[in-house]
């Protein structure tokens, strides 16, 4: 009899809240404007996807809220990145590296390269847990072992002796994966977890997540540009253009009901197997230059139903549900009769 999977809790606990992230960084041709008033919470043991083109400031945001940007170049003004009760804006460097890698940790996009090829598995597992958690030397082999067991590696004792090289793209982002996880965090953040993995192995690493947040209840944070990888694992949805959040929503609002043309772009520029032989539908044009972003909607010089409201104004976030927010003039009461004369115009 095939034992049931445990089934993950998502309580009213808010674990995280990021309320107008700004980051900017100075380069020689100017100031770039890379994150631009974001804002969305996090619930104890939900999974929240940030999707959106590549350069829209998807890892820029996780970066910031990991502490991981160098200021100067880089820039950091909010209101406040809040974790449960402290605002992680306000703490110091030495501060900040007693939340990192123990309540906050994070998944790099490459496990190529986020692992030190000089030392061994084992070695790289215990060197966090022996820090932060004072565990003896034993007591962190033990645990490096249980994570390891966690994250599906066969054979843990011997598997702690060897080098990064001697294991398989897969293999190394489980061990990724394992060292995010062996101080038992709260947060999660997984910068495009899946991206240098074959179909296959991206299954396999979904799967293990459902499996680590069903057994652990931690809050993880999912960055991809693979709406795939989204509609697997993801409660809910915030999609991200030129710095700003656009949408948010529900895994069922955003692939069922998208309001936002952009989101709704993404979702046809996705090969479907129900539409066998059918184009994909690119969305047209590029993103703007965050050096001098737009006033309007940055959306609105590729966007098909732009007015002349989009491009010199931004839109409110219009409410659609107690889940669903979208900021765009076409869902804007205020914007309908524009829209009307538009179209009757046309």
């Amino acid at each position: 009899m095939v034992k049931p999977k445990k089934r993950k809790t998502v309580t009213d606990e808010r674990i995280l809240s990021v309320q107008d992230l700004h980051v900017t960084f100075n380069t020689y041709g100017g100031t770039v404007q890379a994150v631009r008033g974001v804002n969305f919470d996090l619930y104890k043991g939900e999974t929240l996807a940030i999707v959106g083109e590549s350069g829209c400031g998807k890892s820029v945001t996780s970066n910031a809220i990991m502490g991981l940007i160098q200021q100067p170049p880089g820039k950091i003004s909010s209101k406040g990145v809040h974790f449960k009760t402290q605002d992680l804006t306000k703490l110091s460097k030495k501060e900040m590296r007693k939340i990192q890698g123990v309540d906050i940790s994070m998944i790099f996009q490459d496990p190529m390269t986020a692992l030190n090829p000089t030392l061994t598995i084992g070695e790289q597992l215990t060197e966090g847990v022996k820090q932060h958690k004072n565990l003896s030397k034993a007591e962190a082999k033990e645990r490096a072992i249980d994570m390891l067991k966690l994250v599906g590696i066969p054979n843990p004792d011997e598997r702690l002796k060897q080098y990064p090289h001697q294991f398989s793209g897969g293999m190394r982002q489980r061990i990724v994966i394992a060292i995010a996880l062996i101080c038992e965090p709260e947060l999660l953040i997984a910068d495009e977890p899946t991206t240098a993995l074959d179909v296959t192995i991206q299954a396999q690493i979904l799967e293990l997540f459902e499996e680590i947040q069903a057994k652990t209840g931690v809050s993880i944070i999912l960055i991809t540009h693979d709406l795939g990888v989204v509609a697997k694992i993801a409660d809910r949805i915030a999609v991200m253009y030129a710095g700003k959040v656009i949408e948010t929503g529900d895994k069922r609002e955003i692939f069922y009901n998208p309001q936002h043309p952009y989101t709704q772009g993404l979702l046809t520029s996705v090969p479907r197997l129900d539409l066998a032989g059918g184009e994909l539908k690119p969305i047209d044009g590029t993103p703007p230059d965050l050096f001098a972003p737009p006033a309007g909607c940055p959306f609105a010089a590729r966007c098909p139903f732009s007015m002349d409201v989009c491009t010199n104004v931004y839109p409110e976030v219009t409410a659609l549900s107690e889940t669903h927010k979208v900021d765009c003039w076409l869902q804007d009461p205020r914007a309908q009769k524009l829209i009307d004369e538009q179209a009757f115009a046309r």
